[in-house]
């Protein structure tokens, strides 16, 4: 893949293993131990993607989220989670995590999950994005670019919230249900529809005047989600 990638992680038979699968798909891979080693580690050689792990003594996988999401909002970060435990795994996605592997996991599965993401912010995840600029109102996205403003000023969003926002701007007055999401979005045929829920979300809270009542990504009841342009249909 040629990416630079961080695991950070107490375990040291966990960290050498994601190493080693990585090193060898093509990965220059840095480790390390704690949350503290790992935030120095981003100041001081910024990465492409950061391995996370939830559970970690002192600054935990959480709170290292938190401050690389205030930081660097566009830095993917893949969070390692504990097997079964949906709520870290949606306080994981809440923080601002792109993705998340749980424990115990495939080496291979937690690969092609860091190259799926790192496909998409170096825009090779498929045919070339046409348009490249899409507009609602004062929503401007720049699809090549990755840069998305509203009234003029940037928005922070994370990977997956981009990739969830253009695909439905591209498509306005569309259903999607969180199935359908998780496929289009996140190349997933399987996974927790809590992570389509929690992006939907956040998002809402980027780009809605009332997060509480939205006008643009509304919810359908019973079937899932469909964005409405305010300027009654996205346009380059």
């Amino acid at each position: 893949m040629g990416h630079r990638v961080l695991v950070v992680d107490d375990d040291p038979t966990v960290s050498d293993v994601v190493r080693r699968y990585l090193e060898q798909a093509g990965c220059e891979v840095e480790l390390a131990a704690d949350g503290a080693d790992g935030l120095a580690a981003v100041a001081a050689r910024r990465p492409d993607l950061v391995v996370l792990d939830l559970m970690m003594p002192g600054i935990d996988g959480l709170e290292v989220c938190r401050r690389l999401r205030r930081q660097l909002p566009e830095l993917p970060v893949v969070m390692l989670t504990a097997l079964g435990e949906e709520a870290d795994r949606v306080l994981g996605l809440e923080v601002g995590a792109d993705d998340y592997v749980t424990k115990p996991f495939s080496p291979r599965e937690l690969v092609l999950r860091i190259r799926s993401v790192l496909r998409r912010t170096s825009g090779t995840g498929g045919p070339p994005a046409e348009p490249t600029m899409i507009t609602d109102a004062e929503l401007t996205v720049d699809t090549a670019r990755r840069i998305a403003e509203t009234g003029g000023m940037p928005l922070a969003l994370t990977v997956r919230e981009f990739d969830l926002l253009i695909f439905l701007m591209r498509h306005p007055g569309r259903v999607w249900s969180r199935t359908d999401l998780l496929e289009k979005v996140w190349g997933w045929q399987f996974g927790d529809q809590s992570t389509v829920t929690v992006h939907v979300r956040r998002l809402r809270e980027k780009i809605e005047k009332d997060p509480a009542a939205p006008n643009r990504i509304r919810t359908v009841w019973g079937v899932g989600y469909r964005y409405d342009p305010l300027d009654g249909g996205a346009a380059a």
